[in-house]
């Protein structure tokens, strides 16, 4: 943790958990509708503080490293999955706390699934391009000609993430479905045969 945007990032992470979990101790344990709205809703300045730590090491010369790239991707992320990550704890926080309904498990196979896993691969698309924004923004502006060729480099780590989310999800989640209706017709025609 001697690198500083390794350590912003770090400290980041550790205050989006506290507002999140604070906002919703606040809604749901304190009643305090209103505060725990004010508190979700500074989550953003975490992301306005990682990019503030990141322009100002690049300004004062720092060499760019893996926590400078590492750091778009983080922020990409936040922006993009924050909301949901928040809404998916409130449903259950309102379920274990305020009598709201049980969460509704993902179907794991089938359409549903397939569209679930389009719809969030989609989503990281959209975090990547943010990503991309937010890097390459830093490096036509705080950046040094040398800083900012390293910080293009960003685009390498995006595209393993992106090529192992699609396999790993849409993929993955599209082959399972043509082999459950490969199996599917293979008991329909044995069903037929058995009937004949």
């Amino acid at each position: 943790m001697n690198n500083p945007i390794l350590l912003t990032i770090a400290v980041c992470e550790v205050g989006f958990w506290v507002l999140v979990i604070g906002g919703l101790c606040l809604r749901y344990l304190a009643r305090m509708r209103r505060a725990s709205t004010i508190t979700l809703a500074l989550l953003p300045v975490l992301d306005l503080v990682l990019v503030a730590a990141v322009a100002l090491d690049l300004h004062r010369g720092g060499e760019v490293e893996f926590a400078h790239r590492l750091a778009g991707i983080y922020l990409g992320w936040t922006v993009v999955f924050a909301h949901s990550t928040v809404a998916w704890l409130d449903v259950r926080f309102a379920h274990r706390f305020a009598g709201g309904p049980a969460p509704v498990k993902p179907p794991k196979s089938g359409p549903q699934a397939y569209r679930n896993e389009i719809r969030g691969f989609v989503k990281w698309l959209c975090a990547a391009a943010i990503a991309l924004a937010i890097t390459y923004g830093l490096a036509y502006t705080v950046a040094d000609s040398e800083q900012a060729a390293a910080l293009k480099t960003v685009i390498q780590p995006l595209g393993v993430i992106t090529f192992f989310w699609f396999v790993t999800g849409p993929l993955w989640v599209l082959g399972s479905k043509n082999t459950d209706s490969k199996d599917a017709s293979s008991k329909d025609t044995a069903g037929e045969r058995s009937r004949h």
